[in-house]
């Protein structure tokens, strides 16, 4: 597939494409012509990326990572090094308090807007 389907397919630009291409998150084929050709894995690798991305891990840290999805959305990491563990607790511990960050607004924009559904419904609204 050309890159504009990939991204299509994955709610990515092209330009991000390039850019995971040049990080070497993914290696497109060339075909004769010289245009990139993306072979169907890709779909769900891309979209292994940009989760990694959404969740905080930087892109070295997933170039690292990335060998050792051999299914989607599996990881095996047999051979981890002490740093690279070190370096993945880390990251996972940023992300737990993400998340907790995260829960903590949700839960204050849901209350904010039932307080404020609450009171433009004219049963509900208070006297003037």
């Amino acid at each position: 597939m050309r890159i504009g389907e990939l991204a299509g397919l994955t709610e990515t630009t092209p330009r991000l494409l390039r850019y995971y291409e040049q990080q070497g998150l993914i290696t497109p084929r060339r075909e004769a012509n010289g245009y990139r050709a993306y072979d169907e894995y890709l779909v769900d690798r891309v979209l292994q990326i940009r989760g990694l991305l959404d969740a905080g891990l930087p892109t070295r840290i997933i170039k690292q990572i990335l060998p050792c999805l051999d299914t989607p959305r599996t990881i095996h990491f047999v051979d981890a090094t002490p740093e690279m563990l070190a370096t993945l607790e880390s990251e996972t511990d940023r992300m737990t308090s993400r998340i907790q960050c995260l829960t903590r607004n949700r839960d204050a924009i849901r209350e904010y807007l039932d307080v404020v559904k609450g009171l433009s419904d004219p049963a509900v609204r208070p006297a003037a």
